[in-house]
């Protein structure tokens, strides 16, 4: 029996990770351009799926698509101290264009809030011109020193939302909004929970007053950031002198907001379901829902069993695998590693029996349905996955998440967690807010990964660092 192409999770998870993605034909290295990807049509599908699924949303709570360039003035990120300080080690920058040396040099777009506030500061006047809401879906490049596709590269694809509004309520509103559409779409649509909640000062996002997250646990107990949602206060306001008149007649600068997620969805997708066999797409994100293999020995069975193929296929949305020269087994295998949640195999004997039989991709049940039914029958069974898949990563994640009354018993939780022996937890304890604390947590590989909105523990206590009252648990994990 040929050995397997993708390496069993429980011995090594980050080339079974690696394994998945390339047999599930989701991307590739970009070898000849650092840290880069390529991303293959499979995986693009999946992408259009999530850009459709998230873009329905914005549009429905008033958002408009616009670009920004992709090149920014150096200058530009030079104005707010703490967001240029946040992104500096990550730049890349054009200081020669036409053969001729720049007077000022370009930063490729690490992210949009310095050129969003210059435009936004003429476009906004008055009270009349807000509030804007605005979404672009562009490319990002933040040199990254250690690379795995969709998880972290180079260059990724995003959207990045940014509003400005006229008080400080309002923004926050618009905050939390986002991330409520974040949680949805992962949850709804990539049938993985995730907890929300807002970033501690230290792991807030560079330049904000607060930044919240979706959090999410992959099969090996790793936490990863999902999506991200900031109220950036005046900061912006003020470094781009964004001013409005208000109602009263008094000139105030803006309350900002920007919230972004990437093809890094698409990682978080592989490892919140795959198999050691390969991709485990959620029906509502698979670009192919159901195949049909038809199966024949003799050239006479071939035409009807083509035929029939073809009608089934039409009735539920299908695609029918008629390519030659691949057995049956061959074209299973295929399927199977591409993560598409039905596969549906018709032959003669089918023919005859009126039947057709259906196998889940993630349980590898098999069963047989009459060929009059199989259009209901295919909703059900799909409708079934989506729901499994989501509650199978909702119990690994409760039955993952510790409790802990002492540093001592987080860092003895984590102690021997990495990427590639998997085996971590979501470690529920008091700590405060403070740099010292995240500091601390660092000393062992762990950080903060939120606070959350919602207190589903014990309430208050006290710090497990400091010693001070705190009023509920924050989630402690290692990440990607």
């Amino acid at each position: 029996m040929a050995e397997s192409p993708i390496t069993p999770g429980s011995k090594d998870f980050a080339a079974w990770y690696q394994d998945v993605v390339l047999q599930g034909d989701l991307a590739e290295p970009a070898e000849i351009v650092k840290g880069c990807m390529v991303i293959k049509p499979n995986g693009y599908a999946i992408w259009e799926i999530l850009q459709r699924e998230l873009d329905t949303r914005f549009k429905a709570l008033g958002h408009q698509n616009v670009y920004f360039p992709l090149l920014i003035p150096e200058s530009f990120l030079k104005r707010e101290a703490e967001h240029v300080e946040g992104f500096a080690p990550e730049l890349a920058v054009v200081t020669i264009a036409g053969g001729k040396k720049l007077e000022e040099p370009y930063v490729i777009r690490p992210t949009s809030e310095t050129i969003v506030g210059h435009f936004f500061a003429k476009w906004i006047q008055s009270w009349r011109d807000l509030p804007v809401l605005v979404n672009q879906w562009a490319n990002v490049v933040r040199w990254e020193l250690r690379t795995r596709m969709f998880l972290r590269t180079t260059e990724f694809l995003w959207q990045e939302g940014h509003t400005a509004h006229s008080n400080h309520q309002e923004a926050i509103e618009e905050v939390l909004r986002i991330l409520d559409v974040y949680a949805e779409v992962a949850e709804d649509i990539m049938a993985m929970p995730v907890i929300k909640g807002v970033k501690t000062r230290a792991e807030k996002f560079a330049g904000a007053l607060r930044s919240y997250s979706i959090e999410a646990m992959m099969r090996n107990g790793l936490a990863l950031q999902a999506g991200t949602s900031h109220d950036l206060g005046q900061n912006f306001g003020k470094a781009f002198d964004v001013k409005f008149q208000s109602k009263e007649g008094q000139l105030d600068y803006v309350w900002q907001t920007s919230w972004g997620v990437s093809t890094r969805l698409i990682g978080g997708l592989v490892m919140s379901h795959s198999d050691d066999k390969g991709l485990v797409l959620p029906p509502k994100l698979a670009p192919v829902k159901a195949v049909i293999v038809p199966i024949y020995r003799k050239e006479e069975e071939k035409g009807p069993v083509l035929e029939a193929a073809h009608r089934i296929a039409k009735e539920v949305g299908a695609k029918v695998d008629e390519r030659e020269g691949q057995t049956p087994g061959a074209k299973f295998f295929h399927w199977e590693r591409r993560g598409v949640p039905v596969v549906m195999e018709l032959g003669p004997r089918d023919l005859a029996s009126g039947n057709i039989v259906l196998k889940r991709r993630d349980t590898g049940v098999k069963e047989i349905v009459p060929q009059a039914n199989v259009a209901a029958r295919l909703a059900e069974v799909l409708d079934a996955m989506q729901k499994d898949l989501f509650n199978a990563a909702k119990e690994r994640m409760k039955s993952n998440t510790l409790v802990a009354n002492s540093l001592a018993e987080v860092e003895e939780i984590l102690s021997d967690v990495t990427a590639e022996k998997g085996g971590g937890k979501f470690v529920m304890a008091h700590i405060k807010d403070d740099p010292i604390c995240d500091a601390r947590l660092k000393e062992f590989k762990a950080t903060i990964r939120n606070i959350p909105l919602v207190d589903e523990y014990d309430g208050g206590g006290k710090c497990i660092v400091t010693g001070e009252d705190v009023d509920r648990r924050v989630v402690v994990a290692k990440s990607y």
